[in-house]
Parts: structure tokens; C-alpha cells; sequence
């Protein structure tokens, strides 16, 4: 009589790994908001690429060591919201978006308007996702830009023009212009082809292998550039292929039961 009550019981305590890793996810995030802050834009800008390979492992992580859980999820999407979201949204803010404060016929509120749209549209894109995520699995191609990739195309922009000695201020219609178009890719229902069922522990031909370091060690000639190049590159795709191949719409995942 008691073995069903027990099987009801919740397991307690959290696994420490693949939440750790969470934690780096977080630490970036919190990091570069404190860089970015004090003008260090490069330090922001790696900052936030530590975090997005944080993110890139944990969930792997949690799959191969089967220690997935709720908990774990939920750690994660807050994570990703403080490190893509709030800290990319500063990093713009302080490095270009604040100078539209000296524009008063703009009402000298035009740039923090900016950045609060994209953290905005970050929140409701990883709203979104989760949604998505529970009622068909998370499999298939994501629909809107995902949020790392969204703010990869921010701070790598930053890190770029940064390490160029160009100011925020001479770019400052770009950032305009790159923040909101990136922000509402996120919201939009455009499909983006998903990386996710990658399997990283397989065997490859030589040659494939061989395109992979080769692609790596192009990055590494100049990470921010690079990066900045592939990641634009990536959030075009979606719009040019549900322009010319039909690609977009959310799911349909099932009929509503309540009645009109």
C-alpha cells in the first residue's frame, strides 16, 4: 500500500553538472553587463561568447549523462534570457545606442527604447520556444531566429567595429537598424534550420573532418570579424529562404478544444 505513495514522491536535489555549466551560461551574461558598463566592449563581447558555449554544452551534457530535468530547463531558459537578452541589449545600449540621448527632437529616449525592444523580443522568443518545445518536442527547424544566434549577430558586430576603433556614434544607424531587424527576426514565425540533431560522436568521411578544422582555423585568423560574418549570414538565411523556397508559419500542432 505504500510503494505507490512513494513512487508519487518528487525526487529531491538538482544534478550538479549540466546546471553548472548552466551557471557559466549566467556568469557570462552578468559579466559582460558589468564590461560593458565600464567600456570594456571586448571583454563584454567574449563574455557573452563563453556563455554561448555554455549554452551550446549543457544540454548536450544533460542528454549524455541522462540528467535532463525540469528544473534544468527552466535554469536554463532564465540563464539564456540574462546573457542574450539583458546583457546583449546593454552591450548595444552602451556601445552605440545611448548617443541618440543627444538627439532631444527624439525625444532623448529613442536608444534605451531600442535595446528594450530587443530584450523584449528576446523574452518572448524564448517564451515562444518553450511553448513550442512542450506541446511537439522541440524537433524539426526553429521558427524565428533563435535567441543565441540573435544576440551572436549583435556582439559580434560590437566586438568588430570595437576592435576596428570605429565608435558607436558614426554607427549609429546601423545599430539602429541591425537591432531592430534582429529583434523582430526573433518574434517573426520565419524557419531557421536547426543544428540541434548534429551527432558530434559519430563517424565522419576525412574530408568532412578536414572542413571542420579548416573552418576553425579561419575563425581563429579573426574570431569577431568571422563570427560576425557567418552568424549574419545565418539570420539572413531564413528570410531569403521563406522568400524564394516558401519556408515559414508556426506549427500546426493540434486543434483547440475550446469552443468559440
Amino acid at each position: 500500500m505504500d510503494k505507490p505513495h512513494r513512487d508519487r514522491t518528487p525526487r529531491k536535489g538538482i544534478y550538479v553538472l549540466p546546471n553548472l555549466i548552466t551557471t557559466a551560461t549566467l556568469f557570462g551574461g552578468f559579466y559582460a553587463i558589468v564590461a560593458a558598463l565600464s567600456g570594456r566592449f571586448s571583454e563584454a563581447a567574449l563574455a557573452i561568447l563563453v556563455a554561448m558555449v555554455a549554452d551550446a554544452l549543457d544540454g548536450r551534457i544533460a542528454r549524455l549523462t541522462n540528467t535532463a530535468s525540469d528544473f534544468g530547463k527552466e535554469y536554463d531558459s532564465l540563464s539564456d534570457m540574462v546573457a542574450f537578452g539583458v546583457a546583449t541589449g546593454v552591450l548595444i545600449y552602451a556601445y552605440s545606442l545611448h548617443h541618440l540621448g543627444e538627439y532631444a527632437w527624439l525625444g532623448g529616449k529613442l536608444g534605451w527604447v531600442i535595446a528594450f525592444a530587443y530584450v523584449a523580443c528576446t523574452a518572448l522568443r524564448l517564451a515562444r520556444f518553450n511553448v513550442l518545445t512542450s506541446i511537439s518536442g522541440g524537433t524539426g527547424d526553429f521558427f524565428g531566429l533563435p535567441s543565441p544566434s540573435a544576440a551572436a549577430v549583435i556582439v559580434f558586430y560590437v566586438w568588430s567595429a570595437h576592435s576596428w576603433g570605429l565608435s558607436g556614434e558614426s554607427l549609429l544607424v546601423v545599430s539602429m537598424i541591425l537591432t531592430l531587424g534582429i529583434a523582430l527576426l526573433m518574434v517573426s514565425s520565419i524557419r531557421f534550420p536547426s543544428f540541434k540533431k548534429l551527432d558530434l560522436t559519430g563517424r565522419v568521411r576525412f574530408v568532412s573532418f578536414v572542413m571542420v578544422v579548416g573552418a576553425l582555423a579561419l575563425v581563429m585568423i579573426d574570431p569577431p570579424r568571422i563570427l560576425f560574418i557567418l552568424f549574419f549570414a545565418y539570420a539572413i538565411s531564413g528570410p531569403i529562404l521563406a522568400l524564394y523556397g516558401g519556408r515559414g508559419g508556426l506549427p500546426v500542432v493540434g486543434k483547440s478544444r475550446r469552443k468559440e
